[in-house]
């Protein structure tokens, strides 16, 4: 029986633009929206209609005088938000829908319209901080989402992972001393941000809900599914969320112009497999992607897709398949692993 999957799709996204020749691009999701609107894969999924977040939920994470700094460019042809982030006149109420969208799909989950769901939006938002923008991103969706979960579901615990090629700076420092969420992260390191380490792992009570795993550049399939299964999956089936989200970047593909990994979209099916486990073994499969970073246009596309499909249960990665991969990771993965259990190993039974 198929699951039924949600997508928030909506061509406003389209409307932002950080300008011409930036990598961050309004084709990103057009080369999206061509595959996802051909009618025998239309017909697959349920849409979901964004709304805009309000200051009141964005001010969850944010600073509100950075909030009315947004809104004030709203109207203006381009405001530089950072070296690598501008606006356009459109962004702010772009932004918003970003936000909006990602609360949308968890509020269908939870409210049981959809087992599980992609929220397709843009900007990202992993980067952005307490009080300013940063590398692309200008509201941070996930971080806003996982509030969002706790304070109008009453819910304890939110797994965040994310395996976008750039670590999460900003997801990490709105936990890292917060239990209720644990943040989870693989990463190119060293490269932008620049945080990330293996020495991070929160601070006061939050210690030890974060995770980092800091990846040199190579990683392929087999390394992530079997950094996932032995680092991510023992720590989330002991921690028990109430609920999982995925920051899910896809510039760790293959030939994604900013990255240096070598995932292909059958390892991205895997990752998501692994991460459907987790949600169905803990929070009856409460499971929500919010888009990331992906800057191979037509890989960001088909790599979509293939998480798509495993969402739904098209084609399920089946545990001899998952182990299988497991076994062609090399020995730089095998030095990863050991020396991210040896950290953790106070806190998590990895």
């Amino acid at each position: 029986m198929p699951k039924k999957t949600g997508i928030v799709k909506d061509q406003r996204y389209l409307q932002h633009s950080a300008g011409a020749y930036h990598p961050e691009s309004p084709e990103r999701l057009a080369a999206v929206h061509a595959i996802l609107d051909k009618p025998a894969i239309a017909q697959k999924f349920i849409q979901l209609a964004p709304r805009e977040a309000t200051h009141k939920e964005i001010e969850m994470i944010h600073a509100p005088s950075y909030v009315e700094y947004i809104a004030s460019t709203a109207g203006k042809d381009c405001v530089y938000l950072d070296p690598d982030t501008a606006t356009s006149p459109e962004s702010y109420e772009i932004a918003k829908l970003a936000v909006g969208g990602l609360l949308t799909a968890i509020d269908a989950v939870m409210q049981k319209k959809v087992d599980n769901a992609f929220a397709l939006v843009r900007p990202p938002g992993h980067h952005a901080e307490y009080d300013r923008a940063a590398g692309f991103c200008i509201f941070n969706n996930v971080a806003i989402g996982a509030l969002h979960a706790i304070k109008k579901y009453n819910l304890k615990k939110i797994l965040i992972v994310d395996w976008d090629l750039h670590h999460g700076n900003g997801t990490q420092h709105s936990f890292e001393d917060d239990p209720r969420v644990l943040y989870f992260s693989t990463h190119q390191y060293p490269y932008y941000p620049g945080t990330g380490s293996l020495q991070e792992i929160g601070r006061g009570k939050g210690e030890g809900y974060t995770i980092n795993v800091p990846l040199s550049t190579g990683a392929d399939d087999a390394a992530f599914v079997k950094i996932f299964r032995k680092i991510l999956k023992p720590a989330a089936l002991q921690y028990k969320p109430d609920f999982v989200l995925l920051s899910a970047g896809f510039d760790t593909y293959f030939q994604d112009p900013l990255g240096g990994m070598r995932v292909t979209p059958k390892g991205f099916a895997a990752l998501t497999r692994i991460m459907l486990d987790i949600a169905e073994s803990c929070c009856e499969g409460r499971f929500v992607v919010v888009l990331e970073g992906g800057y191979h246009v037509m890989g960001l596309a088909e790599s979509i897709k293939a998480v798509l499909e495993e969402m739904r249960g098209d084609t399920v990665c089946a545990e001899e398949r998952l182990a299988a991969m497991e076994k062609e990771a090399g020995a730089v993965a095998d030095n990863v692993i050991k020396q991210v259990t040896a950290k953790i190993k106070p806190y998590w039974n990895a």
